[in-house]
């Protein structure tokens, strides 16, 4: 049976299983064994660049000690995704980058929804870099924090203004929650917005799905 590694680099384990349990939808009869696991010495939150810095070699060791067919890195920051491809001969995948790419599919423009303020910078720099900056029409933060989101109630008011400003004041035609621990609010902020909202943990599983049946090689 065909293997895909889904690593949360962050040590929170209420996100990782939030985010496993959004991974249901693929858990079919014949279909490849998804496994959910996090880096328990990492920060509990991937939330600033030296997050990012700190767990890009944990992140490697990790993927060159654990076999899988595929891996997907659960952190919108796509944290170490260069150097993980060069660990292994599997496919690598990003979930920002899969929900980018995703984005483009579904709409016109998309809007992103960032954890925090100095998140959006450096969301604007990869889409650049992957030379999808046409298709944003705005990114904007829910001021909040990783650990924050394992509270529903706490958080979904600020996630629903959020997408609805995206929406009107933005043109926003697709959704993007901007980190992991968003997970389970993709339904409750679709039916608020009437727009598609993609989870970038599920476009990523799905892209591995896919590139997997289709018998495809990474060349990195």
């Amino acid at each position: 049976m065909a293997r895909i590694l889904v690593i949360n680099p962050n040590s929170s384990v209420a996100v990782t299983q939030g985010m496993d349990e959004s991974l249901n939808v693929f858990r079919t009869v014949g279909g490849p064994e998804i496994l959910s696991q996090c880096l328990l010495d990492a920060p509990i939150g991937i939330e600033t660049q030296r997050d990012i810095d700190s767990v890009v070699l944990p992140l490697s060791q990790k993927i060159a000690t654990e076999k899988a067919d595929a891996y997907v890195i659960a952190c919108f920051s796509d944290p170490g995704l260069a150097l993980a491809r060069e660990t292994t001969d599997s496919l690598v995948l990003g979930v920002a980058e899969s929900a980018y790419f995703t984005a483009v599919g579904l709409g016109r423009r998309f809007g992103v929804l960032s954890i925090g303020e100095g998140s959006i910078p450096r969301h604007a720099r990869y889409i650049q870099s992957l030379g999808l900056t046409n298709w944003l029409a705005g990114d904007l933060s829910i001021k909040s924090h990783v650990a924050d989101l394992t509270d529903f109630e706490r958080s979904i008011d600020r996630i629903g203004a959020v997408g609805l400003r995206l929406r009107d004041e933005k043109q926003a035609d697709v959704l993007i929650l901007g980190c992991v621990g968003m997970s389970p609010y993709r339904a409750e902020l679709e039916r608020q917005t009437g727009l598609p909202v993609l989870d970038p943990t599920q476009a990523a599983v799905a892209r591995a799905i896919s590139l997997m049946a289709l018998g495809c090689k990474p060349s990195f």
